[in-house]
């Protein structure tokens, strides 16, 4: 039985509360650097969680901490369902934010101010307003005192923008019975709104673009071995030299197109919805329909390989024995090992490809129940609005959860200004998000919850 509508004044605190929570979030400095040494990290996490414990315990709900490392906290709670036999849903966001470099910013990335109807700061995006979304509908639920139809289970991970070594793939590889009876998920970089033109009215209309693919990645280094000697001496076997090389093969090399399902569906979409058709060989005149979206979409026509780090010597007039260089290469679903040999291929002899961390690729059911109820929950909020599949070009927490088989899906619903140019907010400059939205999106999903 689906949960009952909410009141009026029920309705009004979830969405105050989204809207606080988003903002009380982002004031909690949860600057990821990277990397494995604890003593560079903050103690940003452990305050976020231990925020969002507190949210939760407000209303009854009994949330399990789990630490991968000291400081490196991810919070679980599970609501029961009255359908216990059926699949669970998880929600799950991420508490930690890449670094913003105060100086770059025309306000505090840290003060979660609204400036002409936006929320700014670090992760309004990527992503404390899906946190504060999710957060308000679990209290919802809890105050409500009604079961959902299905188990639900709402998680908040620690440290995904390092590749969620100490967070979600962690919980997955270490504790993987926590997320028992868990079949589908859904998280961030989905959802949102792109505004196209209708053939038939001539009338704007919105598509929200629910990801239901994302490319894998592969992160490693390029390690050319040489000989050593005096920077006078001429040297046939220059570590750095070879490495050059290398790097020139990578980045000349073409990777041919290739349109995977969820794209092509996301271009018959916007052809059906606008009558302007898409050709195979002429992409590039298409891909401004897709609006907001454009960066993430163009990123999921190729293979990937970028070159982001070089280390090499010590002083200026020695010969290294050894050069690296640190690379980043994002693959289609089903390419990884293709990607992986034509990277060995192009680096060539006495250049070493060393990964050191891989993230797989996620591809999940376009045509599902689940997919159904988010499109009527976006829908009932936006009555006339389109809802198509696409593909992200990054990665998302989903990646780890998808081992255990779990289909992960990115639905953070956000209704758009036409004008914003969404995807380069990520990880961006003046990182904001519509105070409108993220009320719109706490309606969706408690919508979805209710009736999933």
């Amino acid at each position: 039985m689906p949960i009952a509508a909410p009141t009026a004044d029920e309705l009004a605190l979830l969405q105050d509360e989204a809207v606080r929570f988003t903002r009380e979030l982002i004031r909690i400095d949860t600057t990821n650097f990277g990397g494995n040494d604890p003593e560079t990290w903050g103690k940003g996490e452990t305050e976020a969680a231990e925020y969002v414990v507190e949210r939760l315990s407000e209303v009854g709900l009994e949330p399990q901490v789990v630490e991968s490392h000291p400081g490196r906290p991810s919070v679980l709670v599970t609501v029961p369902g009255e359908d216990r036999e059926r699949g669970g849903l998880i929600l799950h966001g991420h508490l930690d934010v890449v670094p913003a470099r105060a100086e770059d910013w025309s306000v505090d990335p840290f003060g979660a101010e609204i400036i002409d109807g936006m929320i700014y700061g670090r992760g309004a995006v990527d992503m404390k307003d899906m946190v504060g979304m999710i957060l308000a509908v679990a209290r919802h639920l809890a105050r409500s005192g009604q079961a959902p139809p299905r188990d639900l289970m709402f998680a908040f991970f620690a440290d995904e923008e390092n590749a969620s070594v100490w967070g979600a793939q962690w919980l997955v590889e270490n504790h993987p019975e926590l997320f028992d009876g868990m079949t589908e998920a859904i998280s961030e970089v989905g959802g949102y709104s792109i505004t196209l033109p209708e053939e038939s009215t001539g009338e704007d209309v919105r598509a929200y673009l629910v990801q239901t693919a994302e490319k894998g990645l592969a992160w490693g280094r390029l390690r050319a071995t040489g000989r050593a000697g005096h920077g006078s001496v001429p040297n046939d076997e220059n570590a750095i030299v070879r490495l050059a090389r290398a790097i020139t093969a990578i980045d000349e090399h073409e990777f041919p197109i290739e349109y995977i399902a969820s794209v092509r569906a996301l271009f018959d979409g916007i052809t059906e919805i606008t009558g302007q058709g898409w050709d195979e060989q002429d992409i590039d005149r298409f891909l401004p329909l897709t609006g907001g979206a454009r960066h993430f979409v163009a990123g999921t026509l190729r293979d990937s390989a970028n070159l982001t780090m070089l280390e090499s010597g010590y002083k200026v007039n020695v010969i290294p024995q050894t050069a690296e260089a640190g690379f980043d290469c994002r693959f289609l679903p089903g390419h990884q090992e293709e990607l992986l040999a034509l990277l060995d291929e192009l680096a060539g002899e006495h250049v070493e490809v060393v990964v050191d961390h891989i993230g797989v690729s996620v591809d999940s059911p376009r045509e599902s129940p689940l997919v159904d109820a988010m499109t009527a929950a976006v829908q009932a909020e936006d009555p006339g609005s389109k809802v198509l599949p696409y593909c992200l070009s990054a990665g998302t927490d989903n990646k780890p959860l998808s081992l255990l088989g779990i289909a992960g899906y990115g639905f953070a619903p956000l209704q758009l200004p036409s004008d914003l140019d969404f995807a380069p907010l990520f990880h961006g400059v003046d990182e904001r998000v519509p105070v409108d939205a993220v009320r719109f999106g706490a309606r969706v999903l408690l919508r979805l919850v209710a009736t999933c």
